[in-house]
């Protein structure tokens, strides 16, 4: 198997690039923030059906819909309290929205609604985590590490409602 392969993902959206570790997805770049490789490894056993699955997963989500598989993630370059940010990120339902400080609270850190927004920030795997689904105090759209366009883009494609 390759590791830490990157590789194109062709959308209508621009091309997303996806990087695969041991373990699995472990990276997601949005169009424009890195370049494309020229070519494309070629890929085997796993990491195959992995970048097959996050190919369907990614297309599915940039349609709206939630995807009914998804590749394995591999959360390991963030922090213990990071990490838990975004396995709760994972549980956000397509189409619903939490605000940083209910995030905060459900990982029992009521105070941590400024870490919660650092964590989103370093999240390795926009869009397949979804930390376009949180939002800042009063439905408004907060920061995001893809850009403010990509965070209203995402949040329109799923129909929920944000201020803008």
């Amino acid at each position: 198997m390759m590791t830490n392969s990157s590789i194109g993902i062709p959308t209508p959206h621009g091309i997303f690039v996806a990087t695969y570790s041991q373990t699995g997805l472990s990276r997601l770049e949005f169009p424009e923030k890195v370049a494309p490789p020229k070519k494309n490894p070629a890929l085997t056993g796993l990491a195959k059906r992995w970048h097959a699955t996050t190919t369907k997963a990614l297309k599915t989500m940039l349609l709206g819909q939630a995807p009914t598989d998804m590749p394995p993630l591999d959360l390991t370059s963030g922090t213990e309290f990071q990490i838990s940010v975004w396995r709760q990120l994972l549980q956000i339902p397509l189409g619903q929205v939490r605000s940083y400080i209910k995030l905060a609270g459900r990982l029992g850190k009521p105070g941590a609604s400024r870490g919660v927004g650092s964590a989103c920030g370093a999240n390795p795997i926009p869009v397949i985590v979804p930390c376009h689904r949180v939002l800042a105090a009063h439905g408004r759209i907060g920061g995001f590490s893809g850009g403010p366009g990509w965070k209203q883009r995402l949040l329109k494609i799923e129909g929920t409602p944000f201020i803008e």
